[in-house]
């Protein structure tokens, strides 16, 4: 089959002859309709390539074979699926996505209904991953029901600021905590309001407004106690920390999560905020030996839990409760993939997804 896989120095290279994998414990084999390219495709490259191993992350496609303890009560063979995985792994050069036929985690994928293209669906695995991630296990809110179609509302309303609303992660953040019945705001540019307002954001600032942080403070009363930081810099976190109270109603601290590592340097400027920090690599369950901080250890509690959120984000989408971020499809296949991760790597890629039909 045709696959993308590291060839070194901060480089992929398309090979024609790479291997159909098998579909070991846990995991199915899918036949990859479309995939979709994360700032991880550049990232990864750039500072943890494993020669040969398939890259990237986001897919769906077509069910063709199950492997051993995959859970038949949920999928078969035929089933439409999304799925995310890991691209250029150190510990398993078959994993990644880019590739005519990808293996997929069982508890890290999710049926698609017949009315959602594999074009729509394939940019939303990392994002539900991250965002599930950060809101329910990290900053500790509650999940959506997902047997009711109605969200139970907080009273009073418990506002959550997501940082980078218009970021993938941050749009399926802003839908996740609109179905939990808790109050998104987000930051993001004037010019992405209406995409944030449309998925259920109460109020979007201005990050590039000097008052941003003051005006989220004013706007919450100060009351503002939990924070998705998407962009994660310096200076977002400094806004973030701006924008969280002083004086919040449970006398508790303040939790602030990222998605990349905290600037130590604003991290202790507030001793009142618990801060921390996520990779969606944890979902896995399996030991992850990337280099410095950005190891995982295998971990039985996140694999449960991205069971968990991966089965209740199917149901939110069959009800049409949830949806995918914005993509623009490019024609090309894999040999277009390249192009894409170059304009990743310029920062040319905004409130966008970056897709890529391979049938």
């Amino acid at each position: 089959m045709k696959a993308l896989v590291g060839g070194g120095e901060a480089k992929y290279r398309l090979v024609k002859n790479a291997e159909v994998p098998s579909p070991r414990g846990g995991k199915m084999l899918i036949h990859v309709y479309a995939v979709a390219l994360n700032p991880a495709d550049a990232k990864m490259a750039d500072y943890s390539t494993t020669e040969g191993a398939i890259g990237g992350h986001d897919f769906a496609g077509v069910v063709v074979r199950l492997g051993e303890d995959v859970d038949r009560d949920r999928f078969k063979e035929g089933d439409r699926v999304l799925a995310t995985t890991i691209g250029l792994s150190p510990t398993d050069r078959t994993t990644g996505a880019f590739a005519e036929y990808a293996l997929a985690f069982d508890h890290l994928a999710c049926k698609i209904p017949d009315s959602m293209s594999f074009e729509d669906a394939c940019p939303m695995g990392v994002s539900i991953g991250t965002a599930g991630l950060a809101l329910f296990q990290t900053l500790r809110l509650p999940m959506p029901d997902k047997d009711s179609a109605t969200p139970s509302s907080a009273s009073p309303p418990i506002p959550v600021l997501v940082s980078g609303g218009a970021t993938s992660t941050g749009t399926m953040a802003i839908q996740l905590l609109k179905c939990a019945g808790l109050t998104p705001i987000a930051t993001c540019s004037p010019a992405n309001n209406a995409l944030c307002t449309s998925l259920g954001a109460a109020a979007c600032f201005d990050y590039r407004s000097p008052t941003c942080g003051a005006d989220i403070r004013a706007w919450t009363n100060s009351g503002l106690a939990h924070v998705l930081d998407c962009v994660t810099d310096a200076a977002t976190m400094e806004m973030c920390y701006e924008a969280i109270g002083t004086s919040l109603a449970d006398g508790g601290p303040a939790a602030y999560v990222a998605i990349d590592p905290l600037s130590t340097r604003v991290q202790y400027t507030r001793r009142d905020v618990r801060a921390d920090w996520v990779m969606v690599y944890s979902l896995l369950g399996e030991p992850l030996p990337l280099p410095g901080v950005y190891g995982r250890p295998d971990s039985a509690a996140d694999r449960a839990f991205g069971a968990r959120l991966f089965e209740l984000v199917e149901a939110l989408i069959a009800q049409g409760r949830v949806k995918g971020h914005p993509v623009e499809v490019r024609p090309g296949g894999l040999e277009a993939v390249l192009g894409g991760i170059g304009e990743l790597r310029m920062g040319n890629v905004r409130a966008k997804k970056l897709v890529y039909s391979l049938v």
